[in-house]
Formats: C-alpha cells, sequence, structure tokens
C-alpha cells in the first residue's frame, strides 16, 4: 500500500501509539487463530502474512523490532554467490526470485547495487565471469542486471582505492542492498495495517497447555508495567531466531538445542576509503570467508566473519581476531588501509543456523535454509533461514500454522503486497528516501513545531522531526530504539550516536510524558550499549 494519503497516517498513527495497557486490556481475552512469538525478520514475514488472509493474528516482542540478528545483518538482499558455489542450486534460485519480490514491494529499502570482484589472476576472470552468469540467469525474469567482465582500467576508475598490483580486471554483477531494521519497522506497520496486533516489550514466559496438553496460548509479561497476560491462540509460532531452543524448553523441558548461533562482525568506515558507487565482494579470503565492503548510508560497511558461538546473546560483543581479520583483509585490497582508530562503529550479529542432528564445527556445514517443524503438543517452530527469504519463510510457517491448528485461511498474497512507504524511484541522494511514503507526513510535522525541523546534532543530518515520528508511528520506546533501530545512528557512528543521546531522551520525554530520570535512565542504558560500539 502506497501510503499518501490522510487515512493511512491515521491507521498507522493510531495502531504504534502503542497505549499498551489499552491493547493488551482489550485483546487478552480474545482467541487468536494465530500467536507469533518473535518481532525479528521470520516472525513480522509470518504476522504480515497470516493477517493478509484473514487470520486473527498477534505477535509479541520482547525486546524492540530487529533487535537481535535482524538488525545486524550485512543489508544485502542476495541469492547467496557463495551458496552456488557450494552447488545449493535451489536456495540461491528461490532467494533470487524473493530477492525480485522484495525490490518490487519495498523500493524505498530494496536498491539494486552493483559489485566488484577483482580479477587478480586470468583464471578468475573466466571463474567469475560464468559463475556470475549463471546466477543471472537463476534470477530469471527478476534478474537485477547481467554480469560482465571489465578490464584493469575501468576497476581502477571505479574503484580508485583497489590495490592494482597483479590486479588483471574485475567481474562486475548486480544483486540488492536494504536498511534491515527499517523494513523491520514498516513490516511491522504493514501487519497493523492488515488487520494484526503487534507489540513490542511484550516478553513471552510460558506456553499454555489444554486438558489435551495441547499449546493453547501464552503468558508474557509487558516490560514497561511489569504486568502479566495470559493470552488464548488456536496455533502458536516459535520464530524467535537465536532464541528458538528458549521457546522449546518451555514446551518440552528435555528438548536438545536445535540452533547452534554463527557470529558476524561488521566494521562501520568512512567513505573515503573506498569512495565508489560499487560494492567490493572478495570470494575468497585467506581462511575461505567471504568479504563484502558495501556503501551504506554514506559510510563503508567491512565484513563479515562466521564463527560459532556456544550462547545465545542480545548483545554480541565482536571478538578481536573476528575485528583484526576484518582489518588485515580489507587492507590487502583497499590502497587506503584501515586501522583501530578509523572504525566509526564495530557491530555482531548471531545467525539462528539450524545445525544437523550430530552437531557440526564448520559453520559451511550448518544449513541457511529453513526448517519448520510442530512439537507433540502442537507447537510451530521455524529456525534457519536469513533475510532475503523472510516473506517465503513466513508463508511457509503459517501454512504449516494452518493445518495445525485447523484454520481457514484465504490464499497468501504477500507475493504482491506492497510494504508500508512503498515508494516507486526513491531518491537516493538524501537519507530521507528509507522513510519512502511516509517522508511527507514526518515533514507536516515540522508545521506543528518548526523546532522539530532543526537537526538532532549539528553534526548529523537527522531531524527532531524524525524523532517524534519514531515515537508516535514507529513504536520507538527507548533511545536505543531511535538511535539503533530507527535513524540507524549507533551502526554509522557510535561515538556520534552517543553524543546524540541526550536530546534524543528528551525529545522522547515529552511524547511520551516522561520526567528526567527517565531521561537519565535513558541516556546511561544507551551508553552502555553503545561503548561496546566503540573501538578503544
Amino acid at each position: 500500500m502506497n501510503n499518501t494519503d490522510n487515512k493511512s497516517l491515521a491507521i498507522t498513527t493510531n495502531s504504534f501509539s502503542r497505549g499498551v495497557n489499552l491493547h493488551l486490556a482489550s485483546v487478552k481475552d480474545k482467541i487468536w487463530d494465530i500467536i507469533i512469538i518473535g518481532g525479528g525478520a521470520t516472525g513480522l514475514g509470518a504476522a504480515v502474512d497470516a493477517a493478509t488472509r484473514g487470520l486473527s493474528t498477534l505477535l509479541l516482542e520482547q525486546a524492540d523490532f530487529a533487535k537481535g540478528t535482524s538488525s545486524r545483518a550485512t543489508k544485502l538482499v542476495h541469492g547467496g554467490v557463495r551458496y552456488l558455489a557450494q552447488g545449493d542450486i535451489a536456495l540461491v534460485r528461490e532467494a533470487l526470485r524473493e530477492r525480485g519480490l522484495l525490490f518490487k514491494n519495498a523500493p524505498h529499502l530494496v536498491k539494486n547495487q552493483s559489485f566488484i570482484i577483482p580479477n587478480y589472476s586470468w583464471w578468475d576472470r573466466v571463474f567469475y565471469t560464468i559463475g556470475l552468469t549463471l546466477y543471472d540467469m537463476l534470477a530469471g525474469k527478476l534478474s537485477f542486471g547481467r554480469a560482465a567482465h571489465i578490464n584493469k582500467q575501468q576497476v581502477l576508475k571505479r574503484l580508485p582505492t583497489i590495490q592494482k598490483k597483479n590486479l588483471h580486471g574485475g567481474v562486475v554483477y548486480h544483486d540488492g542492498q536494504f536498511d534491515d531494521a527499517r523494513l523491520a519497522v514498516n513490516l511491522a506497520q504493514t501487519a497493523i495495517e492488515q488487520g494484526a496486533v503487534v507489540l513490542n516489550y511484550v516478553k513471552v514466559i510460558t506456553l499454555e497447555k489444554d486438558a489435551d496438553g495441547k499449546v493453547a496460548g501464552v503468558k508474557a509479561v509487558d516490560a514497561e508495567t511489569d504486568i502479566t497476560y495470559t493470552f488464548k491462540a488456536r496455533t502458536v509460532i516459535n520464530a524467535t531466531g537465536i532464541f528458538v531452543d528458549e521457546i522449546l524448553r518451555m514446551d518440552a523441558p528435555e528438548k536438545k538445542p536445535i540452533v547452534r548461533p554463527s557470529q558476524g562482525v561488521h566494521l562501520v568506515l568512512d567513505a573515503s576509503f573506498m569512495p565508489a558507487e560499487d560494492a567490493l565482494m572478495i570470494p575468497k579470503t585467506s581462511d575461505g570467508r567471504v568479504l563484502f565492503a558495501v556503501p551504506w548510508h554514506g559510510k563503508l560497511l567491512v565484513g563479515t566473519t562466521d564463527t560459532l558461538i556456544e550462547e545465545s546473546n542480545m548483545e554480541p560483543i565482536a571478538l578481536e581476531n573476528e575485528i583484526k581479520f576484518i582489518l588485515e583483509t580489507a587492507g590487502q585490497y583497499l590502497t587506503k588501509v584501515p586501522a583501530r582508530r578509523d572504525v566509526l562503529s564495530v557491530f555482531a550479529g548471531l545467525r539462528p543456523l539450524a545445525a544437523p542432528q550430530k552437531g557440526s564445527s564448520k559453520t559451511k556445514e550448518i544449513s541457511r535454509s529453513h526448517k519448520i517443524m510442530t512439537s507433540d503438543t502442537g507447537l510451530v517452530t521455524i529456525t534457519g533461514g536469513k533475510w532475503t527469504t523472510y516473506r517465503r519463510m513466513g508463508e511457509d510457517v503459517v501454512n504449516v500454522a494452518v493445518k495445525t491448528g485447523k484454520l481457514k485461511p484465504g490464499p497468501s498474497k504477500t507475493a504482491n503486497l506492497a510494504i508500508h512507504g512503498s515508494l516507486p524511484k526513491p531518491d537516493y541522494s538524501t537519507h530521507w528516501y528509507v522513510y519512502g511514503a511516509d517522508r511527507h507526513f514526518i515533514e507536516i510535522l515540522t508545521k506543528e513545531n518548526t523546532d522539530w525541523a532543526h537537526r538532532v546534532h549539528p553534526d548529523d543530518e537527522y531531524t527532531r522531526a524524525e524523532v517524534i515520528w519514531s515515537v508516535r508511528n514507529e513504536m520507538a520506546r527507548t533511545v536505543e530504539d531511535i538511535l539503533a533501530r530507527r535513524v540507524r545512528l549507533l551502526f554509522l557512528n557510535a561515538r556520534l550516536a552517543i553524543q546524540m543521546a541526550p536530546a534524543v531522551a528528551e525529545l522522547m520525554a515529552g511524547q511520551l510524558n516522561k520526567d528526567r530520570e527517565w531521561q537519565r535512565q535513558q541516556v546511561e542504558a544507551f551508553n552502555q550499549i553503545a561503548e561496546n560500539y566503540v573501538l578503544k
């Protein structure tokens, strides 16, 4: 839906003002067709799919939308060149189709990004030209552009800071780039517009079961009021990503873990380290990993790593060897060599990889495809997958939930459903493009209060109106919600985000009717998190 009228704004404003006590009080006695636990990519995708099929849908997220893995991706919507090299044709074909659908349904957040693979041997030219031509062919009518070989001079012109010693040329191919957390917010809005109730900061603490031992709902606590509520449902979906095993243990305490988290770390640098519109892709580094250097929101995003981690954490911290690996590898390919002092932000995310029953010590042996299972008690669980295939994952898990709960839905509509804010041909020259059609309504706010047109901080472009908008219309509840997942500054320049936190807290307090003590606590809590994004 293209939200360009006041009716659309009213829907969003009324739904996203949260009013949590009113929301929870009004829905707690209802029997829902589907309750979804988890507000990341998978859960939100399922909520949109279920709601568009006429199913009464409630989504509960323990923190903020995309707080975990779903805001910490490499910002790529892609089929996976790496998976093609591994021979997983089916996964690549599915992901390329989903890439094309997402580009069509959310053009304000997904852009066609050109990548260059530098060739330092004659064999690279042949191998990658053929391989990426096949990659394009698998996309069919949804192709983003054909792969092509370019000579050394063309590579140097397009990537002026690339190492030119032994450079033979390069291969250009196309994939998608997006803003992960912004897409999550827009999906939450889309679900609400389709009739779902979507709440953040409501944590499921137990599963409710009927007399036959079947899952019949959940018990959840509102993090802001500490009030506990019981919600009834015909079926419950566990879409909690890296925390999927916690919900499974609520169902069956003896259940063995089915997820093995893998950590991916990214460093953010100034764009001067690679001043280019093209992205750089190194398909095989010294230890076999893939390295990307991608322009993102005026900075350069470099990563990632692939390190198996024993335990899941809401705020994972980059390991020293991961930081060292990225800096050293980037320095091998860039003439302007990055050092620790140049890192504007460092962030880590945990991928919820679906591990085989016998386990594995290598992430390349762990499946990236999603898996759905239904327990004897009727709990439907989905794990694995990636952002690119979120829509298909949502459709698939709802299909299983429909069968489990004997529901009577309409057909899935998400393949052709425009996502909230959808706006063709956005203007990428300004940061406003991520709001799509909502930009108009944010500008209206500056007429309500002209002071809101000013920047929050003189060293950054984000305005006070954007903070107000996020509180009123995007369910932002904390300073971290704003700076990490609404305007993304924590991921772009952590030190600047720390400086901006007090002003954001003050603006939010005015909207949420909070006092100075709340502001102090919010700034303190944000600073504790943000310190892990700063390299010292």
